[in-house]
């Protein structure tokens, strides 16, 4: 068999697969790509591992349950919205907004939080083990029985925030602010 015919062949299949269209995920009339305009989606128990929504507006959705596990959402507004129970394992969130957030027993395990802004979210039971969040705002925030195992935070806004009953096993907390912050470590202990 002559050899340009074999490339023939294996050059005319991968042509074929390039030229299939490309079906962006669509989800309740939400498009799953960077800098979607989506405030206020219903976006419960979706599938969105590893999809790029950087810079996305997502400002009161409902992610409750919803799979974010590897996801891209730096930048991404999400402001008052409902993440309880989502799975955001390993999710980039660095300068997200997450003011008033609902993020009760939501996984943010080994999550990058660099810059995020959570003023006033609810973390009730929540995972951040492992979690960075360096330079991040957690002004207001409630971290009630969350584990915070090994998390890292360094100079962190903790200012009226309310740790109670966190677990803390080798959890940084250098150079953070804790004015009227309930049941903090002591300003320079680790």
């Amino acid at each position: 068999m002559p050899r340009h015919f074999i490339f023939a062949i294996f050059f005319g299949s991968t042509v074929a697969i390039a030229a299939e269209p490309f079906e962006p995920l669509v989800i309740n009339g939400c498009g799953i790509w960077p800098h979607a305009r989506c405030p206020g989606a219903d976006l419960r128990h979706a599938n969105l591992a590893n999809q790029n929504l950087a810079g996305a507006d997502l400002r009161g959705a409902n992610l409750a349950r919803a799979d974010l596990r590897n996801a891209n959402l730096a930048g991404a507004h999400l402001d008052g919205a409902n993440l309880t129970g989502a799975r955001l394992n390993k999710a980039l969130l660095a300068t997200a907004t997450l003011r008033d957030a609902k993020l009760i027993g939501a996984d943010l395990e080994f999550a990058r939080l660099y810059r995020a802004d959570l003023s006033g979210a609810d973390l009730t039971a929540a995972n951040l083990e492992a979690a960075k969040a360096n330079f991040a705002k957690f002004e207001r925030v409630k971290l009630v029985d969350a584990n915070l195992q090994e998390a890292k935070f360094f100079t962190v806004d903790f200012r009226d925030a309310d740790l109670s009953g966190s677990y803390r096993r080798f959890t940084v907390f250098e150079d953070s602010s804790y004015e009227g912050c309930k049941q903090c470590p002591a300003e320079g202990a680790l």
